[in-house]
């Protein structure tokens, strides 16, 4: 995991550094909102600082490597496990210069575990980290979350940018509302936000909160890399991290990196998971392109 964790304080070093300097914007092939489809040259260099760590460990342990600026060599098919890199998610906030982009590294296995989990936050400086069988931590010390505590709060709808223009967002809200008061919440608040990682951390932060993507037919719904960290960070803490079918995310998919198929799940507990699922039916898929 100290792999890990140093390559993304590299890359969250270097990021810091150009926050207040004016980059290049570029476009890419991505999904089907802007957030996938720009990138920057910080994008490129993080990645290099991060590969200048982890390289070495491929050779050494039989690693194979998946990263969103680079080209999949498909190797991660054949390896026992293989290093799961989004150099700067939330690349949207970052040009716009608001909080929201952070560092992603997790190691995955062939199955679609993920085994490690690191998350940098360079705007806060802070180091999430997580390894199977082992406590998570946060700036290097254990993190309790308790979500039990935090009744009779609002329930706190996490969401990417997008969703509160889509046409079912009202029926969605008005659902959310009477899921919170059947759970004991004190009503709900949405939070729009850019970075599905930051996303997924603030509902660790600021429980009870949700951060979910419905399945859609359209390519897009964020990628593997955008998920396997922070679900590491939640399996650890014993919170839900799953599709919106409930199963394990699947992030070793051999057709695709994305994650529209199942859509995604990060929440508190399986009961309130369980009542959020049922809404899928308010979601016509043609509508769903966040």
């Amino acid at each position: 995991m100290q792999y890990a964790i140093e390559a993304a304080q590299c890359a969250g070093d270097l990021i810091e550094s150009y926050a207040s300097k004016a980059v290049e914007v570029q476009r890419k092939e991505g999904g089907n909102s802007i957030a996938s489809q720009v990138v920057t040259e910080v994008d490129v260099l993080a990645e290099k600082r991060i590969l200048d760590v982890l390289l070495p460990t491929c050779e050494r342990y039989d690693l194979a490597l998946l990263t969103e600026e680079s080209v999949d060599n498909q190797s991660r098919f054949k390896k026992d496990y293989y290093w799961c890199v989004d150099p700067m998610d939330g690349t949207l906030s970052f040009i716009e210069s608001t909080p929201g982009y952070s560092v992603s590294i997790a190691l995955v296995s062939r199955q679609g575990t993920p085994v490690i989990g690191v998350v940098y936050d360079p705007v806060t400086h802070t180091m999430y980290s997580a390894l199977q069988g082992q406590s998570v931590q946060r700036n290097g010390e254990p993190w309790v979350v308790n979500a039990v505590s935090a009744q009779r709060k609002p329930l706190t709808l996490v969401c990417d940018r997008g969703m509160l223009a889509q046409p079912y967002f009202p029926a969605l809200r008005d659902s959310l509302t009477m899921i919170a008061a059947k759970h004991d919440y004190d009503g709900v608040e949405v939070l729009e936000k850019n970075g599905a990682v930051l996303n997924a951390c603030y509902v660790l932060e600021h429980p009870p909160a949700v951060y979910f993507k419905f399945p859609k037919p359209q390519q897009g719904g964020g990628s593997v890399w955008d998920f396997a960290a922070s679900a590491a960070l939640f399996h650890g803490l014993g919170f839900v991290a799953t599709d919106f079918h409930g199963q394990p995310l699947d992030l070793n998919r051999d057709d695709s990196t994305y994650m529209n198929h199942k859509g995604v799940m990060f929440a508190m507990n399986s009961s309130l998971t369980q009542d959020i699922m049922g809404l899928l039916a308010l979601s016509s898929p043609p509508q769903i392109t966040s």
